[in-house]
């Protein structure tokens, strides 16, 4: 589950950079917009997703409250991670 989110999550920020740059709408003008953008859709996906990590691993697991909080935690970082190197390794690439 935590990989997976992270990948997915990653590649769709890596599609969002990558269409921009082909389509010439993301350009030295509109870097700064898009990145606020793809800043607030990492926070937004964290979220999401952390609180249905969450309900997951309490509903169909045996764990305790420590184990938990390893997963969730984990889980936002990854995906937070995920949707900024996604976002941004296409730009760099591209310079």
């Amino acid at each position: 589950m935590l990989v997976g989110a992270g990948g997915n999550a990653g590649n769709q920020a890596s599609v969002r950079v990558i269409r921009g740059l082909a389509l010439g709408t993301l350009n030295k003008d509109t870097v700064p917009q898009f990145l606020g953008r793809e800043l607030k859709m990492a926070f937004s996906l964290t979220a999401i997703l952390t609180c249905v990590g969450f309900f997951r691993v309490y509903l169909f697991g045996s764990t305790s409250r420590l184990e938990i909080l390893a997963i969730v935690l984990s889980l936002a970082t990854i995906v937070f991670s995920s949707v900024i190197l996604g976002s941004l390794l296409p730009l760099l690439l591209d310079k």
